[in-house]
């Protein structure tokens, strides 16, 4: 294990950090990433599931934006086919939210400002007679359909995670900052373990990747001061038995010029959100409120035909995303873009904080941050996490469906459906996690939904799992499959592992 003074230490285990400690430890750099709870604990997970453009964006005019996004869009799909999947948006129009001009001008913009190589375009609907149109109420005719992408967030932090660390970055979950000083041109840093051990750690440079506490760390943990502030907004989803037949989602327009997703999620149920609420509360306390639920019920039952209720609702969630403080009074305007603040006296210790940013551009954030602290590491190398894959995300020709097909020829024990759900969850390297296995009984207890003692043994040696919520939450969503009961069999067995 490489031991301090490291390069970089990157506090926060969110996209953004993940994403930062591989771009930099592939750049020969020494790199250490801490986080207080777990991967994606908090904001990187609670999202709305999306690597898209953002095409709501450009009626706030951020092409710089939407553009980059739509660049990484392509990129991150054949970084990671096995997470990712090209998925078409079926937008019906009301013609009392926008005219419909405007929404064509938008999707040829949409269409144009990025180069597509494996994203078909927009197209017309008449929703009258399009069977896309069947879900919906017959409040218009006219709708337009258009692509992006899903994803599974949690995991792609993990996958960065686990390339940072094949690389040599030292990855450390259950570690939280307490502060840090600066003595001459390094960082001393105080850390302690998920045992309440402490220990200090030294860096050359500090970057500040905690989300929703950045300012925390800034003000509190380190005794610092900025001008530049966080902006947390709340957005919140659920999730309901699957509202239509198809593999395209919705996208809604509400009358306060919001919009709201339906998603296809998790083979039988319908994703709904989400929500911009500002929030002032603490980052971990956050819940959806009675309104959000009502807000998205509501909306869900003006366009569809199929109408929902509370009880309806089998999943909530709500996450708060650390968005930089622009000054917009409405929280859905204030900008997705990020920003960055360096704090490097002469002669001392650089520190650089991320403000803002989204899910889908978080590998241009990495690079950008590396670019920035480039003056401070003399002969730092060019960027590289524009080529190759994520791990697991090797599959030829980026057909998973066909890679599925094949390894449940060769391992039938498994069955077609948790041969499925193993590639789309750990792409190739579902050979790893199964070793030898070649029999259900090699695989062990089965803890349900197919979730086996193999499996678990895997993601706590492999993937940094220590409780049954990072398993069944963020590892995979087989808590939406499990019994509640389930969690306490799965911790009892990663403590006793």
């Amino acid at each position: 294990m490489q031991t301090s003074p490291f390069d970089i230490l990157v506090v926060g285990g969110g996209i953004n950090g993940a994403g930062i400690a591989r771009d930099a430890v592939g750049r020969g750099l020494s790199v250490m990433l801490v986080e207080q709870d777990d991967l994606a604990a908090h904001t990187s997970s609670w999202s709305t599931k999306l690597i898209h453009g953002g095409l709501r964006y450009l009626e706030y005019y951020e092409f710089r934006l939407v553009r980059e996004a739509l660049l990484e869009r392509e990129r991150l799909l054949a970084m990671a086919p096995h997470i990712i999947r090209p998925l078409r948006f079926v937008l019906p129009h009301d013609v009392s939210v926008r005219p419909a001009w405007l929404v064509r001008l938008g999707l040829f913009f949409y269409d144009h400002l990025a180069p597509r190589k494996r994203l078909p375009g927009c197209e017309r609907l008449d929703l009258a007679t399009d069977r896309r149109g069947a879900p919906l109420k017959p409040i218009t005719k006219v709708g337009f359909e258009y692509s992006d992408c899903a994803v599974d967030d949690s995991r792609l932090v993990v996958l960065n995670a686990l390339d940072a660390q094949a690389r040599g970055a030292v990855i450390e979950v259950g570690t939280r900052l307490e502060g840090a000083r600066r003595e001459g041109d390094l960082w001393v840093a105080t850390l302690t373990d998920a045992t309440g051990a402490t220990r200090e750690v030294r860096a050359r440079i500090l970057v500040n990747a905690a989300g929703p506490w950045v300012a925390d760390v800034l003000n509190h943990r380190l005794g610092l001061n900025t001008a530049k502030g966080v902006r947390l907004v709340k957005g919140s989803h659920i999730v309901v038995p699957r509202l239509y037949d198809g593999d395209h989602a919705y996208i809604l327009q509400n009358h306060d010029k919001r919009i709201v997703f339906a998603i296809p999620y998790q083979d039988d149920l319908t994703l709904i959100g989400t929500t911009d609420v500002p929030y002032e509360g603490a980052p971990q306390d956050v819940s959806i409120s009675d309104d959000e639920v009502d807000y998205l019920i509501t909306s869900i039952n003006g366009w569809f035909q199929r109408e929902i209720s509370r009880d309806d609702i089998v999943w909530d969630y709500s996450g708060v995303r650390p968005l930089f403080d622009d000054g917009s009074i409405n929280a859905s305007a204030v900008t997705r873009d990020y920003v960055f603040d360096i704090d490097a006296p002469e002669g001392g210790a650089p520190l650089l904080s991320v403000f803002g940013g989204k899910l889908t551009t978080y590998r241009k954030l990495a690079e950008h941050v590396m670019r920035d602290l480039a003056p401070y590491i003399p002969g730092l190398k060019p960027g590289w996490t524009d080529q190759g894959t994520l791990p697991g995300g090797d599959i030829p020709d980026g057909d998973v469906e066909r890679y599925i097909d094949a390894l449940a020829k060769a391992k039938p024990f498994l069955g077609r459906a948790r041969t499925a759900r193993l590639v789309h969850t750990y792409g190739t390297r579902v050979h790893t996690l199964l070793g030898t296995a070649a029999s259900v009984e090699d695989m062990g207890r089965d803890f349900g939904a197919g979730l086996t003692a193999l499996e678990l043994t895997y993601l706590k040696t492999v993937e940094w799992a220590r409780t049954a919520r990072d398993v069944l939450w963020r590892r995979t969503k087989l808590g939406l499959k499990l019994p509640p009961e389930a969690a306490a069999e799965i911790d009892a067995f990663l403590q006793g592992h």
